[in-house]
């Protein structure tokens, strides 16, 4: 069993994963993110730890010159399969030894900083990298209300109303998280919780100045049943990602 921050052990289960039609990555954080990024054709952009290059793929689509850098060589390897125009490296976050300082228009990172160690000499690498005028694009798992092995829906029925439980949010933690429950033999990673300032401090240390943010709610309705309204009405109201631009 992997106890690693890499992805490569569970390379082909996550591709079938983001395979599927109903996923959270497809209806909400691609569109989103393409919004965001707003790409002219042209733009050279990195797709950091870019996995099986699910959205590289989208990105090069809109006309982007991708590349892509992932620490695992199994993921490296799907994603080079996978958009043959996209360049790929195997290499971590805190050294991105292949590119050149400034030569990137915008740099993104969709759900992979919960998995990475050292976010400081991350975010110091990512400035190296970024043109003058770049963008750094950040997705994460919102720390706010999702909150590892510390946070979890429950159910007032006096008010007929579903809540979000927070029991810890202030306090970073380091978790063996299972990335596929309930097989027989389940592969494991290791995930970081971090607070908001665990963010924006190192960003500023780094050079970065947090220029938007924005939540992103949950696609997906409940089916019909005696929660199903409040069920839905708390998808609406309590986002399940944080996205933060930073600029140099």
């Amino acid at each position: 069993m992997k106890k690693d921050t890499s992805w490569g052990g569970v390379a082909e289960w996550y591709g079938e994963y983001l395979a599927g039609a109903d996923t959270y990555q497809s209806k909400v954080i691609l569109p989103n993110l393409l919004r965001v990024l707003d790409i002219k054709k042209g733009d050279r952009v990195l797709d950091l730890a870019c996995g099986q290059g699910f959205f590289a793929r989208e990105v090069a689509k809109a006309g982007a010159q991708v590349v892509g850098a992932d620490l695992s060589p199994e993921l490296i390897a799907a994603a080079k399969a996978a958009v043959p125009d996209a360049t790929f490296h195997i290499a971590p976050a805190t050294a991105l030894t292949f590119a050149k300082d400034g030569e990137f228009a915008a740099v993104y990172c969709v759900l992979s900083l919960q998995n990475i160690e050292d976010i400081a000499k991350t975010f110091a690498e990512v400035r190296r990298i970024i043109a003058p005028e770049g963008r750094f694009i950040m997705v994460l798992n919102h720390p706010c209300f999702r909150v590892l092995k510390n946070s979890s829906w429950g159910y007032d029925e006096e008010k007929q109303a579903q809540y979000r439980r927070i029991d810890s949010y202030l306090s970073g933690g380091k978790w063996e998280i299972e990335m596929h429950p309930g097989r027989a033999v389940a592969e494991k990673t290791i995930s970081y919780h971090r607070s908001l300032q665990d963010f924006f401090k190192p960003l500023t240390k780094a050079g970065f100045a947090v220029t938007r943010l924005e939540e992103w709610i949950s696609h997906r309705q409940s089916a019909r049943g005696p929660r199903q309204k409040a069920e839905d009405y708390a998808r609406k109201e309590i986002p399940l990602f944080l996205m933060l631009e930073a600029r140099v």
